[in-house]
């Protein structure tokens, strides 16, 4: 079958950045299913794997974490799919990515595909999708519906126009009930927040208290971090509640100086939706249920797709252009390439 790899970090506007290669099909064992990719969605993990190969691979790396697809084959153990099956997911980091013909991936992280949407449209979401909603529900502790308690409180979402944001956003304010404060800073990206129902936007180049204040808000019962934790520790110290909650996806280059926050008792978590399948955690089928249940909200038309540009088939080319635009630091929702054509 035919995929796309990288056998070493080169930059985009390299020829040789990617390469197309022909390996063998893979045969599904246990749970996993093998899936006809159809449409993949790229990801800031792509280009962050791609730029760590330093050494020059002596197998070709394939990346690639976010795919919509069929259903061919199943594991022997295989309960929860058949043949034929048009399914959304993220995949495991710990295995070959979906930039690929075909690709194994572990049915307890699988989800049917919501109905209403392309391919294209249902790839754009499995990654943030997760990424986002065990931030919300599992590592922030909020109540997946709109509660009393929900619609009385305020989340901050820094960064709300990128991948998780987008979704983020919705999840909050469509599901949970919360009050939205995203951060954003071009006029676009704020735009695109108040389409993904934020109910404020501030700018996270200034101090969050001041643009917080400018909306009559003191300060928030949580925070979602998803861009420049280091940055923006000390305004998140200001700006969140006492016995408020924070969580970050976004890694830090110096240790945080968690003194900021003991006064308040504040809560901090990380959120890694890779977690569960490198680990194959007890609660690792939570994602097949949680994907299953942002497909019915989009059939419901509660939530819906954060895809905004296409790139066309996946080639060495547009995976290329691909990766130089979230490089670019100014992607808004989610790109995305329809399968590489046989």
């Amino acid at each position: 079958m035919k995929a796309i790899a990288v056998y070493q970090s080169k930059k985009t506007t390299d020829s040789n950045c990617f390469a197309e290669v022909d390996i063998d099909q893979p045969k599904p064992s246990a749970r996993d299913l093998l899936v006809k990719v159809k449409a993949i969605s790229v990801n800031p993990v792509d280009y962050k794997v791609r730029t760590s190969l330093l050494e020059q691979q002596s197998t070709p790396r394939i990346l690639g974490w976010d795919a919509a697809g069929i259903v061919q084959e199943l594991g022997s153990e295989v309960s929860l799919f058949k043949p034929g099956d048009e399914v959304y997911y993220a995949g495991s980091i710990t295995r070959p990515g979906c930039n690929s013909e075909f690709h194994l991936v572990d049915e307890r992280i699988v989800s049917q595909k919501p109905a209403n949407l392309s391919f294209e449209s249902a790839a754009a979401l499995p990654l943030t999708a997760i990424t986002a909603w065990e931030a919300l529900f599992e590592r922030l502790g909020i109540e997946p519906r709109k509660t009393s308690s929900n619609q009385a409180s305020k989340i901050l979402v820094i960064g709300g126009a990128g991948g998780v944001g987008s979704i983020a956003i919705q999840l909050a304010k469509q599901v949970a009930g919360l009050q939205v404060i995203a951060t954003a800073s071009r006029q676009e990206s704020i735009d695109w927040c108040m389409k993904m129902k934020a109910d404020y936007c501030i700018n996270h180049h200034n101090k969050f208290t001041t643009e917080l204040e400018k909306i009559g808000i003191s300060q928030v019962d949580y925070i979602l971090c998803l861009n420049n934790t280091d940055g923006h520790w000390q305004n998140m110290a200001d700006a969140i509640k006492p016995q408020g909650k924070i969580c970050s996806i976004v890694e830090t280059d110096h240790p945080l100086d968690m003194n900021l926050i003991k006064n308040k008792s504040v809560t901090f978590v990380w959120e890694l939706m890779f977690t569960k399948s490198i680990y194959e955690t007890k609660d690792m089928q939570s994602q097949h249920e949680l994907l299953n249940k942002v497909a019915q909200l989009i059939e419901q038309g509660v939530l819906q797709s954060t895809m905004t540009e296409n790139f066309g088939s996946l080639n060495i080319t547009n995976l290329a252009k691909a990766h130089a635009r979230l490089e670019s630091g100014e992607m808004i929702g989610k790109l995305v390439l329809s399968g590489i054509n046989s």
